[in-house]
This record gives structure tokens, sequence and C-alpha cells, in this order.
């Protein structure tokens, strides 16, 4: 591990670090560093420029900021020395926003919101993510510790990473169960990473690189409620997917942090326990957009089906996704195969089939459609995602959905927005008409 600082890096933790006893101006926060980078970038400048003082006046005046604050904060060489000497000799790194190693993740998810510096412990490599979070309350129930420690020993046995925040509870059931399976995780701590880094168990998967602790806050910070919040959104943006062990409702970090990454443009999938005994939370949080954790999960293609149920697709039918050129080439395909010298008996059948599906043969798009549609929707869409499920425009799929809905063959629902098949025995003839109709097939296998 190199510890060397990047003059970038140095610069980041004299403009935001905490250390050192003179608090004569506070640390620069995130929003303040952000305006001061939208500077640098605009005149195509990096953080260590800002060690020179000839650029201190056009920054402060641009961004807002005293100059004064600014060469105070600056000017903190001497302790920052004394402070990286201590953090390094206990194993502790740090990089910037500006460093290569940093998590692109972080900075596609939360853009001007990733935080200016990670202070970590483990293999920097961990850095670029993935895997399931793992997220949930403090004093979780009998049920979910026990979902909690199979779905972490499921996560080891496919090598997927548990994401999550060290705290008591499900963040701390989750991470040492996978960890006991031979598992890798990562850790997004919110206070006092120095010494989390040295408890005995931690310290022993850091050297084995199969933990990697994190923390945007200095390494001896104290545990605050601000620190603990502003920290889920980065357990969230540094896995594939979200689990929601358990969550009350309308209360706490866990709810807040799931609710808050629902609502983001492009959300992580969050998954939910249910069942009977799940918590209010959990299943307050379904109809805010969040998904069913399936059911059937097992040792076997774990990434697979999470990735399907992510999409929404049944894992009994696992629904191919087919573009308009897709169905063309299949309206095409019976008859290329009665030419294909495959045999009297072979073309007589294809023939058959041709025939059968002429008779029935849509006339528009739409009732091409309408089957897959219809299928699609068994499990509800928002018309963004069905759009591109069928890889046609959004405009189109609003235009086939109005229809559609008028005709009562799809339900709309209202918060979140998401249309849903309905029931009707209309409906299901349609659907069988597909399912026979090579034509129009929603069976991809």
């Amino acid at each position: 591990m190199n510890d060397l600082l990047t003059e970038d890096t140095q610069a980041v933790l004299l403009l935001c670090g905490v250390f050192g006893k003179d608090r004569s101006y506070k640390p620069l926060s995130l929003g303040e560093y952000s305006s001061l980078v939208r500077w640098l970038i605009a005149q195509k400048m990096r953080p260590q420029h800002l060690l020179h003082k000839e650029h201190l006046a056009e920054a402060a005046q641009a961004s807002g900021l005293d100059r004064q604050r600014l060469e105070f904060l600056l000017g903190r060489g001497v302790q920052l020395g004394f402070a990286v000497e201590e953090w390094q000799r206990n194993g502790i790194w740090i990089i910037s926003r500006s460093d290569t190693d940093y998590p692109e993740r972080y900075k596609k998810h939360l853009k001007d919101k990733a935080p200016p510096l990670l202070f970590g412990a483990g293999d920097r490599s961990l850095l670029k993510g993935g895997g399931l979070a793992m997220v949930g309350s403090r004093n979780v129930d009998k049920e979910g510790e026990s979902f909690c420690r199979q779905v972490a020993e499921l996560c080891a046995g496919n090598k997927i990473p548990v994401v999550s925040g060290g705290a008591r509870g499900v963040d701390r059931i989750s991470m040492n169960a996978a960890l006991e399976a031979g598992g890798v995780t990562i850790g997004i701590v919110a206070d006092n990473l120095l010494r989390k880094s040295v408890e005995r168990g931690n310290r022993q998967a850091i050297a084995q690189g199969r933990l990697l602790l994190i923390s945007p806050c200095h390494p001896n910070a104290h545990f605050t409620v601000g620190t603990a919040m502003g920290r889920n959104k980065l357990i969230y943006a540094m896995a594939d997917y979200g689990l929601v062990v358990s969550a009350e409702y309308k209360k706490g970090g866990t709810w807040a942090g799931a609710t808050e990454e629902l609502k983001r443009d492009k959300p992580r999938p969050v998954f939910v326990r249910c069942g009977s005994n799940a918590p209010q939370g959990n299943r307050k949080l379904l109809e805010l957009g969040a998904l069913t954790w399936p059911e059937s999960m097992t040792d076997e293609n774990l990434k697979e089906r999470l990735a399907e149920a992510a999409a929404g697709i049944k894992p009994q039918e696992k629904i191919k996704q087919q573009s308009l050129i897709d169905i063309v080439g299949k309206l095409e395909e019976p008859e290329k195969k009665q030419h294909s010298g495959r045999g009297k008996e072979k073309g007589e059948q294809d023939q058959a089939i041709v025939a059968k599906a002429s008779e029935k043969a849509p006339e528009t798009a739409y009732d091409i459609l309408l089957p897959i549609i219809h299928k699609l929707l068994e499990t509800p869409l928002s018309s963004d995602e069905l759009a591109r499920r069928l890889d046609v425009s959004k405009t189109q799929v609003h235009a086939w959905l109005k229809k559609a809905t008028e005709q009562g063959y799809v339900i709309k629902r209202t918060r979140p927005v998401r249309y849903e098949a309905r029931k009707t025995e209309v409906s299901r003839q349609r659907v069988a008409t597909a399912d026979h109709n090579p034509a129009v097939s929603v069976h991809g296998g």
C-alpha cells in the first residue's frame, strides 16, 4: 500500500480535514468544497493549485468563501503532518475525490455529494465495491436476525460482498456472518474508524484482505446522529443492490436511508424482507417502490437471481427482453425454417405452425405487443421500465399503456406510478394466444 499522499489530497485534507487543536476556523463543509471545486474545474485547475497563495483571492471571491479562512486552513501543514503520521502508523490510509483510486461508484451515484475525503483500513482494491448492502434496525427481532445471517452466508457462498454500516444490530450481524462464512465485507463507519480497525476480529479480516472499513469522517470522530444518517447513501452507493432487513415506519436511519435512495433519479434496487412478522416500515417501503426479497433464494446463481428480481423477471418464466426487431424476426423465422432442407416432416410441421399463426396474426404493433406487455406487467412496472424492456421510445409506450388501460387490460397504480396487468378472462385468452403464437411468444428461454 502506498501511504504517500498526493498533493491534491494534501490540499483537500487541509481544507476539509479535522485535526489539531486550533479551531479558529471550521473546515469546509461538503457544499462549500463542491463550490470551490466548480471554480477549479472552470479554471482547469486542481486542488493542489490552492497550495499556492496567488490563487486564493480569486478562488475565495468566486466561491463565496472567506479568504482568511482559506489561508488559515491551508496553513495547517505542520498539524497535518503529525495527524497523518499517527493515522498511517495505525494502518489508516487517506484518499480524496481527486485520487484515481477514489470509488467511481460514489462519483457516478452521488456526484457532487460524494465525500471529499475517505479514510480507510484494508485492501483498497475492494473500493470497486459491488454486492449487497444490508441495513436494518439496531434492535432487530429473532426472525430478522436469522434471516440476516442466512442472506449474509448466501452472499459469502456466491462471492458477493456484503456492504453495511458496522453498527449494532443488522449491520454488525450481517458483516460478522459473512466474514465467518469466508466472505468479503465493506463497512462504512460513522465513528472512530481507528478503534474499529484494531478490534481483534476486524484486524484479522483486514489482514486477510476480506474486510474494508472506510469513513468520510476523521479516524477519531465521535458518533453523531448526523454522521450516522449521512453514511446511509454511501452504503447504498457502494453496492449493486440494497436489502432492508428491518425498518421502523418513518423512524430511524434505516427508513430515512431507504426512502432517500428510492427517491433518486436512478436508485439502486432496494429489496425488503417481507412476511407476516416483517415490520410495518418494510411493508410501507414496498409502496414507495421497494421490491420484495425473493423467497426461494438458494446457493446457486444468486447474482443472476438478484438481477432477474430487480428487473421484475419471475424465475419460473425468465421472460426474454425483446426489441421489436426480435419480434419481427420471429415472424419470419418459421417460414425460413421450412425452406432449410431439414427434411419433409420438419418442413410440414413448420408450415402448419405458420398457417396457425397466420390465422390469428394481429394487424398492428399494439396487437402484437399487447400479450407481451400484459405478461411483463404481471410484476408492476413504471412506463420507463417497460420502455427499456421493450426497447422502444417512452412516447410509444405511453400511448400503448393508455390504450391498454382504457381497454381494461392494464391498471394504473399511483404512489409511485406503476402499471399492472389486470387479470381478466380476455387478457388471459390473449396471453394464451401469444404463448402458442410464435410471432408473439414471450417465453424467451
